[in-house]
C-alpha cells in the first residue's frame, strides 16, 4: 500500500480548477495591485467578447491586428495594454473602449477574522464540550461559503448528525476522531481531510483523542443563496 508521500505528480488533467478557469501571473512586489485588477478586467472582458462573437484567439488576433501570442497574453492578464492596443481591441471587437474596463472598479468581497474573534454560534450540534466558531460567511454571486472552527473537548453519549445542501470540506487540526458519512466511517488524524456531499448524513461517531479541532468549510449551492 503506497504511503501518503508516494502520490504521483499531477498531470495536466488533474490541474486545479482555478488554474484552468482563471489567470495567474508573476508580480513584482513594487507593482500596484490596482494595475493587476485593470489587466484582469481587460482580459476577462476581451475573452467574453471573443466568445460571444464565436471567434478563436487566432481569428480575433487577425481581426484586431496583433499577434496570436499577444492576444493570449492579454486574455490571461499577462501584459499591460498600451492605449493604442486598447484602441485596436475596441475597434476589432466593435465595442467602446470603456467596455473593456467593465468590472475593474468593483470591490470584490472578502471576510477576515482575527484569531480568537470568530463569533461563537449555536447550531443543532451545540452542547457542552462542543463549540462552533464562525470564521467567515461569504456570499458570492453564485454561492455561499461558510467556514467553521469546530472544537470537541468532551466525549458524549450522543453526537449530532448533519444533512445539508452543498459540499463540505473537513480538515483535522488536532486530536483523532471517527467521522461517518453515508455508509462509511473515516478515522481522521491531524492533517487528514475529508470532502463530502452534504446531503449524506454525516457527523462524528467517536472522539478517539480529545480535544479535537477541525475546520469545516461548506459551499452551499446556488439555490441556497
Amino acid at each position: 500500500m503506497p504511503s501518503p508521500d508516494d502520490h504521483p505528480l499531477r498531470t495536466e488533467s488533474d490541474s486545479l480548477l482555478r488554474n484552468t478557469s482563471g489567470t495567474a501571473r508573476d508580480r513584482d512586489p513594487a507593482e500596484p495591485v490596482e494595475e493587476l485588477e485593470i489587466e484582469a478586467a481587460i482580459g476577462r472582458n476581451v475573452r467574453l467578447l471573443r466568445l460571444q462573437q464565436g471567434l478563436t484567439v487566432a481569428e480575433t488576433a487577425a481581426r484586431v491586428g496583433i499577434s496570436k501570442a499577444m492576444m493570449s497574453k492579454i486574455e490571461n492578464a499577462q501584459t499591460s495594454c498600451s492605449l493604442s492596443t486598447l484602441a485596436l481591441l475596441a475597434k476589432g471587437l466593435d465595442v467602446p473602449v470603456s467596455s473593456l474596463f467593465r468590472g475593474a472598479d468593483v470591490e470584490r468581497p472578502a471576510a477576515f477574522v482575527k484569531s480568537g474573534t470568530g463569533a461563537r454560534i449555536v447550531r443543532e450540534g451545540t452542547r457542552e464540550g462542543h463549540e462552533y466558531q464562525l470564521l467567515g460567511s461569504l456570499r458570492g454571486e453564485h454561492k455561499r461559503l461558510e467556514c467553521l472552527l469546530v472544537t470537541l473537548s468532551e466525549k458524549s453519549r450522543t453526537y449530532p448528525l448533519f444533512q445539508h445542501p452543498g459540499t463540505e470540506f473537513i480538515y483535522m487540526l488536532e486530536g483523532v476522531m471517527d467521522y461517518s458519512h453515508s455508509r462509511s466511517v473515516y478515522r481522521l488524524h491531524p492533517g487528514d481531510s475529508l470532502q463530502i456531499d452534504g446531503e449524506g448524513a454525516h457527523g462524528p461517531v467517536d472522539l478517539v483523542e480529545v480535544p479535537i479541532r477541525f475546520l469545516s468549510v461548506i459551499a452551499f449551492p446556488d439555490s441556497q443563496v
